[in-house]
């Protein structure tokens, strides 16, 4: 969904003039060239540092046990956590994917803790409550930093199990999701009655519904914001397949369209976390690209959605 990448860069360093290091060479030694760490943003709730990009698992890691299916995803989470990102999102919605991320990142046991969140999805207590123990096991090993319900499905069972949960210490943060605008009128209801720590929603260069309502209602009750759909489901790419990314697009270190995409989501202050999804290791080195370096203000997020017009 995303275009081929290059290897993230590094910030350029001042070198000490060689006059100075020679007439001091102890006070001058060369210092190890720093290395980049991608943007964060706050959980409102609780102050929490996010890296802002995350990873969606939507039908790209429903695969099965072979290697050749799995060996791919362990090269995108390795990469993914490399790079300083952390939110791995999942569902029941997307078959196997839950287990594959708990199978996969079973086998990277040096790598960095990541922040995991999935959902419930299903209808009565007892079958949440055992969705949700499936999903703790297979996906977080025992452990779940967020947890949602998922398109509001029964939300008003499953809302009050979350919080005991939360209460218990057995997750860290409950919210909500939809994927539909019809349930946006709903979804800015639950953002102002109940207490929330996420929402997840659709938002992206060409859907921007959600800039109406629901981020500054998300931004006034203090509820991170995380994005599914970032790239409009690939038609993105589809309406630029073939156009050179602006020149002007590097004022705000962007090197792809991919970045592009994900920065105009980004430039929204209420926006903590874009969710893309991906299999290709080399998608999700270019995606983590976008969490460094300048983000767009609001003039230049307005140019950016007059690019597609053209």
């Amino acid at each position: 969904m995303s275009q081929p990448p290059s290897p993230p860069s590094r910030r350029d360093v001042l070198v000490a003039g060689l006059g100075a290091a020679l007439l001091s060479p102890l006070t001058h030694a060369a210092q190890p060239v720093p290395k980049p760490t991608m943007l964060t943003r706050p959980i409102p709730k609780s102050g929490e540092a996010l890296p802002v990009i995350g990873l969606g698992t939507w039908q790209t890691f429903d695969v099965g046990a072979s290697p050749a299916e799995r060996a791919p995803l362990k090269d995108v989470l390795q990469r993914f956590l490399d790079s300083g990102a952390r939110l791995i999102d999942s569902s029941p919605m997307y078959g196997r994917a839950e287990r594959v991320v708990g199978d996969v990142l079973a086998q990277l046991p040096d790598a960095p803790r990541p922040f995991l969140a999935t959902k419930v999805w299903t209808t009565g207590k007892e079958a949440g409550l055992e969705q949700l123990e499936t999903s703790v096991r297979d996906m977080g090993r025992g452990r779940m930093d967020l947890l949602q319900v998922h398109n509001l499905v029964d939300w008003r069972t499953h809302l009050p199990v979350l919080r005991e949960w939360k209460a218990q210490k057995r997750v860290r943060y409950v919210g909500i999701t939809h994927y539909q605008k019809s349930a946006f009128p709903e979804l800015e209801r639950l953002l102002k009655e109940e207490t929330l720590d996420f929402i997840q929603l659709p938002y992206s260069l060409t859907d921007r519904e959600a800039e109406k309502r629901l981020l500054p209602a998300a931004a006034a009750n203090g509820v991170a914001v995380l994005v599914m759909q970032p790239f409009a489901t690939g038609d993105l790419f589809s309406r630029v397949k073939g156009r050179a990314l602006p020149e002007w697009a590097r004022e705000f270190d962007c090197d792809s369209w991919a970045q592009f995409f994900l920065k105009f989501i980004l430039g929204h202050p209420a926006v903590n976390c874009p969710l893309p999804a991906t299999s290709n290791p080399r998608h999700v080195a270019d995606n983590v690209r976008a969490g460094f370096g300048r983000m767009p203000d609001a003039k230049t997020r307005e140019r950016m959605a007059r690019v597609l017009d053209t």
